[in-house]
């Protein structure tokens, strides 16, 4: 009798699971996040990186985060520090141009990260299309490859009540080299979703960059 009703249960829970309605659903979020997003746009707020290579913090970077009249996010790095030591002459020139480079790179990994934090209508209805969806104790999670580049790969986690975003886990490419990330969101007491962390761990450069959103204000109208 027992072994009866654990099938039951079993088959139940996989009709359920195999009852949501993906397109359904990817509407849903993505109107709720553009709901979310509008109320952000009220805004301005700052991203603290620090980049910290063979366990060591190596470069500080502060940039502006606001959306401009046309709805765009618009990016402003304002502050960048090293703790590296210049070195003198020629050694110092070479130490100075690895370093730009670098700077380059962390540029690009945190825009990476940017593209899976803020996904269009589109994407998400394209994500959700080959996504594979879970419903468990009020949280919605999906995963699914090849979001932007082939191989790379999304696993989603979404309030049910709210349809908003509670954490996005990335695998991607940058330059050809293996990237991953994980974003976190957190909410204001109005309800407002946002992004609060991020960590990005880049291999090939031995470097892992955490990221936190504050200093959230209100745009003056």
């Amino acid at each position: 009798m027992n072994k009866v009703i654990l099938v039951v249960f079993i088959f139940l829970n996989l009709t359920a699971a195999a009852q949501i309605d993906t397109e359904q659903l990817s509407l849903d979020i993505s109107k709720a996040d553009a709901a979310n997003t509008e109320q952000l746009k009220n805004f301005i707020w700052k991203r603290y990186s620090t980049v910290i290579v063979n366990s060591e913090p190596k470069l500080n970077t502060v940039t502006e985060f606001s959306f401009d009249e046309t709805g765009k996010l618009v990016t402003k790095l304002i502050d960048s520090e090293t703790t590296v030591k210049q070195k003198p002459g020629i050694r110092g020139q070479i130490q100075q141009n690895a370093a730009e480079e670098n700077m380059d790179y962390v540029q690009k990994a945190l825009e990476l990260s940017m593209a899976y934090t803020f996904m269009s209508k589109g994407q998400l209805l394209d994500f959700f299309s080959k996504a594979t969806v879970t419903e468990k104790d009020g949280i919605i999670e999906a995963t699914a490859k090849d979001i932007y580049v082939k191989g790379d790969m999304l696993t989603i986690r979404v309030e049910s009540s709210t349809k908003l975003f509670l954490q996005k886990k990335f695998s991607s490419l940058l330059e050809n080299d293996p990237v991953s990330g994980e974003i976190n969101y957190a909410k204001f007491s109005s309800g407002v979703s946002h992004g609060s962390t991020t960590v990005l761990n880049l291999p090939s450069k031995k470097a892992v960059i955490n990221a936190e959103n504050k200093d959230y204000s209100q745009r003056v109208k």
